[in-house]
């Protein structure tokens, strides 16, 4: 698994990483390296053939013994997700790795929440372990079990109910950014491509931020509309005054500068960030 994982570019990779390299592992170097997206890996080792990846994939290559399936759904139910490894036909075992929530989780999205914002969770993880881990945040909906290239076709559903925004940090999450209305990457632990795809960066990893990006957006929003109902409702006064010789060019000129200089102060309210 260490072996197979070193090659491997997927968040959970680095678990089996960090564990190994605790437990004083070391491994010759792959070859034949293969990665199937959203699915698992093959590779060559020491003239063997090794696979890793999720129930699925090991299943089409090898046998997976009743227990071990239990096992693997007692452990995806407890909200870990099992990673199996099989080297030529036969299977070598489990590995739970869990994604851990942060403890400001659970707040952001209550946030979000309670500004009317349907959150919705989309992974590939399977949808035990998905459903375990949506119940710790709190999230409103859960979609799992979806491939990488299923992601943009979930977004265009979604779209279909309203505006999306869509938060991400991962290579894959790249298509999935552009798709969306709007696309939040992470930026201190988001990959090039998901920033580069991306609508609004974040320059850390505090998901809280998201909630503060919604109210900014609103109040700039409400600012830019006050600005132009009172622009239009001066000027509309001023025409009716000149139109009765009430009001002549000068006051005119004045009350539209007065205009500008109003909606530039009250711009300046959007400058108070979160």
């Amino acid at each position: 698994a260490y072996a197979l994982e070193k090659k491997s570019e997927h968040p959970l990779a680095k678990a089996v990483l960090l564990k190994g390299e605790e437990m004083g592992l070391s491994a010759a170097d792959v070859t034949d390296f293969a990665a199937l997206p959203g699915n698992g890996l093959s590779a060559k080792l020491n003239g063997n053939t090794i696979y890793g990846g999720n129930m699925k994939f090991i299943g089409t290559h090898v046998a997976v013994p009743e227990d071990m399936k239990k096992k693997s759904e007692a452990l995806a139910e407890s909200g870990k997700t099992p990673l199996f490894f099989a080297e030529n036909e036969k299977l070598v075992g489990i590995i739970a790795v869990a994604d851990m929530i942060k403890e400001d989780s659970p707040q952001a999205i209550r946030e979000l929440q309670n500004m009317g914002i349907h959150v919705v969770m989309l992974t590939g993880d399977n949808e035990r372990t998905a459903k375990a881990i949506g119940q710790q945040a709190g999230v409103d909906e859960v979609i799992a079990g979806v491939l990488p290239e299923g992601k943009e076709q979930v977004i265009r559903k979604l779209k279909e109910k309203g505006k999306v925004a869509m938060v991400g940090d991962g290579i894959n999450d790249a298509p999935v950014l552009t798709r969306a209305d709007i696309g939040i990457a992470m930026g201190s632990m988001g990959s090039d491509a998901a920033i580069e795809a991306a609508d609004v960066v974040l320059m850390d990893d505090d998901i809280r931020k998201i909630a503060s990006i919604v109210r900014i957006s609103r109040k700039t929003l409400g600012i830019v509309k006050q600005n132009i109902v009172f622009a239009l409702a001066v000027k509309a006064i001023v025409l009716v005054l000149g139109a009765f010789g009430v009001a002549n060019m000068w006051e005119a000129v004045f009350a539209d500068v007065g205009v500008s200089v109003i909606a530039i102060l009250n711009s300046m309210r959007a400058l108070k960030t979160e």
